[in-house]
């Protein structure tokens, strides 16, 4: 590794933790000695990268800190490029869309020897199984963000079919469907409803009066707790 992309490495590091990184850490993920990092990391402190920490007790970056955008190598255009042609491939009409189009303006901004990786990765996923119509999860994920309730139809695998008011806090995908979790009102308790199962759903104008954050904080307390029982 060239020591201009080791340099930027650091920073990549340092930039995805609000936590000090100890150099041993740094040195392990990039692949050089401990030394090498301490050298480095004073070349960019000596540069005016606002670095601050000491050896034996970890390096953090100052949170102001910023870089010019999409400084990417092969390796981060090709994640993009994976994960945005998963994205495409099995979610709802807006998000496909938005998917193609964070392709298309990575291509127009990237040095050209980086286009190559875009238009012929190296990587790809397994085309989705042909479905029927499937659910409009749009909605769902604007609930989400304006902290609305929802109003589901939802039949169980059984065939019983039930009304459920409820918070929703997170839209996640599989390969084969998306699942909605989401405080359910009628069992006061979180409950996982899968997308292909709703059979009708509103949008209430009606809010439920949590930030998102504490919602899905509230929810992943829920998890970790039935994982541990």
């Amino acid at each position: 590794m060239r020591r201009a992309d080791r340099l930027f490495q650091i920073i990549q590091v340092l930039r995805r933790s609000t936590r000090p990184i100890t150099a041993a850490a740094i040195a392990e993920e990039l692949e050089v000695s401990k030394r090498t990092v301490y050298r480095d990391i004073a070349d960019l402190i000596g540069q005016r990268v606002p670095i601050q920490g000491e050896a034996g007790f970890g390096y953090v970056l100052d949170a102001g800190y910023d870089m010019p955008p999409l400084m990417l190598n092969a390796d981060e255009v090709e994640a993009i490029v994976l994960g945005a042609q998963w994205v495409a491939d099995r979610s709802d009409k807006a998000l496909s869309t938005a998917a193609r189009d964070v392709i298309a303006k990575i291509a127009a901004v990237v040095p050209e020897h980086l286009h190559p990786f875009i238009e012929v990765p190296s990587v790809g996923v397994k085309p989705a199984d042909a479905q029927g119509e499937r659910l409009d999860t749009t909605p769902i994920r604007m609930a989400i963000r304006n902290g609305q309730k929802l109003r589901l139809r939802y039949r169980t695998e059984t065939g019983e079919e039930s009304e459920r008011t409820v918070w929703p806090v997170v839209l996640g995908y599989s390969e084969s469907t998306s699942l909605l979790v989401a405080w359910c009102e009628l069992r006061e308790d979180f409950r996982h409803f899968r997308t292909d199962r709703v059979v009708g759903m509103e949008t209430l104008a009606e809010r439920h009066g949590w930030s998102h954050a504490r919602l899905r904080r509230r929810w992943e307390v829920w998890r970790e707790e039935r994982r541990g029982r």
